[in-house]
């Protein structure tokens, strides 16, 4: 197909598909001002989207999840983080949803420890080889460590009950000390083959959300499995970086709040001493959306209340408040393989505009609460060789990327500092958090400044996936570092037909075996597109204009370059 047509044979199909999104959009439009201060700066704009993770730690070895590392490394080489569960479970490396192993402790007939580390290496070497550092998670119980050994693994479909998957790997060890000693063999182990220097830079952290069925085990044997694994890793690293707790639902009740306090004045289950080692403060925010009068209608306040409540308990404590904070799990709702109705948001343009509009916030509240936000952790990588397009919450699609993909891409192109943005359709913060984006749509604006360069990010997000107008935005950038003259504009889009390869996939019938020329083809319309490129914008009185159209659920990134 010539991409030069596109765009409109594009959109003759899509006029076809029962509830296109069109129609309105193409006639009405409602008038935005957008103001960027590119002289008032709020410090350093922070990458926190370079943060991933996944439940399958062996996709990163494989085909296209070894592709799909690479496109995340490219964004921020060597700054690019992964999360992934399993990496101590039992088992052969075979993955499945929600499933995945390492073998990397096994016992032999006495009881002794057998440490394979074949696995673990091999998950290790693909993200960093792409660029790509370990988030390491301590998880999860080694069959021959778990007090309830069998049954242990789990066979889960998205047709099962999610609770199904809580068996023998989700309890405590038979034996402290040896769960310590793991983590101190396998720290030790990659100190050996990647260099101090290398591994000084990952995040280490325990388990995941010890306040549901991960964890078996009380709360205080949650704070003893702490103190063990933190002493393991700091007697072969002094130097690691380690926290925690990961818990579901923000603050996950008195979960987060109880083990910041163990950490702080509790008493050291290995040292007997008070206070625990602590250097990331980390817990979990999920959206929840639902599938309402035939329409997808998202949950963006639950996400932000979780973040919001969670921060609060943060900044209770003097001692943590400036520490780093990675929200560990940060994503429109909870499950990365379930699939539904609910779920209808995940291969189009709500997910990215979701993301845009969300991420944006999480900057706000950190800002509100006074607190140290080092990154936000999106849960969705990819599931190898599962159908095109299937309904999980994913990156890309065998090897094809989703428009989601490409915030991502958006966001890494911005550097610098923060500046200050306003928009006359921002929904306030107070008001986002409490009760969505339910009546008017947000059309607002994150931005920042690099030397001469200003980049504003721009979304038009309403929580119910229905039509609705297009924006007309004027942006006003005063403040730029030219006092008359152009500045040189390059327009980045992602809406129905730009950055947007499920939009060509249904176009091509949706096939499932596609043909070389037709992955191609999708390949090429999974990468950030380019609106406009060399526009110029005319500067006067250091001041410039831009004006364009944003559709619902676009997202655009304008690149201001003064000479």
């Amino acid at each position: 197909m010539n991409h030069s047509i596109l765009p409109v044979l594009t959109l003759a199909v899509l006029a076809l598909w029962p509830g296109a999104r069109l129609g309105a959009a193409e006639t009405n439009s409602f008038p935005v001002r957008i103001r960027v201060d590119a002289a008032r700066p709020q410090g350093e704009l922070k990458p926190i989207w370079r943060f991933f993770g996944a439940d399958e730690p062996n996709y990163a070895y494989m085909k296209d999840g070894k592709k799909l590392l690479a496109e995340l490394g490219e964004m921020k080489p060597k700054g690019v983080y992964f999360r992934a569960h399993n990496l101590l479970t039992t088992g052969d490396g075979t993955p499945a949803l929600k499933w995945g192993s390492t073998n990397a402790y096994t016992e032999d007939a006495d009881g002794k420890p057998i440490y394979d580390w074949t696995i673990t290496d091999r998950i290790f070497d693909a993200y960093l080889e792409r660029g790509v550092r370990p988030y390491v998670q301590l998880g999860f119980m080694p069959q021959a460590m778990s007090t309830k050994p069998e049954p242990y693994r789990h066979h889960w479909t998205p047709e099962a009950k999610y609770d199904t998957i809580y068996l023998g790997w989700t309890y405590p060890p038979k034996d402290y000390v040896k769960w310590g000693e793991l983590c101190y063999q396998w720290t030790k182990h990659c100190v050996e083959k990647y260099g101090r220097e290398e591994v000084e830079t990952w995040w280490w952290q325990l388990w995941n959300e010890p306040n549901i069925g991960y964890w078996k085990g009380t709360q205080e044997e949650f704070y003893k499995l702490y103190d063990y694994s933190a002493d393991g890793v700091r007697r072969a690293l002094p130097t690691a970086r380690i926290g925690g707790p990961e818990t579901a639902g923000g603050p996950g009740g008195k979960t987060l709040e109880g083990f910041l306090n163990h950490c702080v004045s509790g008493t050291n289950a290995v040292t007997g001493k008070q206070g625990t080692p602590i250097d990331l403060l980390s817990f979990h925010a999920k959206g929840q959306p639902k599938f309402v009068d035939g329409h997808v209608r998202m949950g963006i306040s639950n996400q932000l209340n979780d973040i919001d409540r969670a921060f609060a308990v943060i900044a209770k404590f003097p001692e943590l408040k400036g520490k780093p904070i990675v929200i560990g799990e940060s994503d429109p709702e909870g499950c990365a393989a379930c699939q539904g109705p609910q779920n209808g948001y995940r291969n189009g343009t709500m997910y990215s505009s979701y993301t845009a509009a969300s991420f944006a916030r999480k900057y706000e509240l950190a800002d509100k609460h006074g607190v140290n936000l080092e990154g936000a952790l999106t849960w969705a990588f990819e599931f190898e060789d599962q159908k095109y397009f299937a309904g999980f919450r994913v990156l890309a699609s065998n090897g094809i990327d989703h428009p989601v993909l490409n915030v991502f891409r958006m966001m890494s192109k911005m550097s610098g500092d923060r500046l200050t943005a306003t928009s006359d359709a921002a929904i306030p913060l107070d008001d986002i958090v409490k009760n969505g984006v339910r009546k008017q749509a947000d059309v607002s604006a994150l931005a920042s400044r690099d030397g001469k360069k200003v980049s504003v990010l721009v979304w038009h997000y309403h929580d119910d996936d229905l039509a609705g107008p297009d924006a007309a935005i004027a942006l006003t950038i005063p403040g730029l570092p030219a006092t008359s003259g152009e500045a040189k504009v390059t327009h980045y889009r992602i809406d129905e037909t730009h950055s947007n390869a499920f939009t060509v996939w249904k176009a091509l019938g949706e096939p499932q075996k596609p043909t070389p020329a037709q992955y191609t083809e999708l390949e090429q319309a999974g990468k950030l597109a380019t609106l406009e490129a060399g526009k110029k914008a005319t500067i006067a009185n250091n001041a410039a204009t831009v004006n364009f159209t944003l559709p619902r659920q676009g997202v655009s990134l304008l690149v201001i370059e003064c000479d």
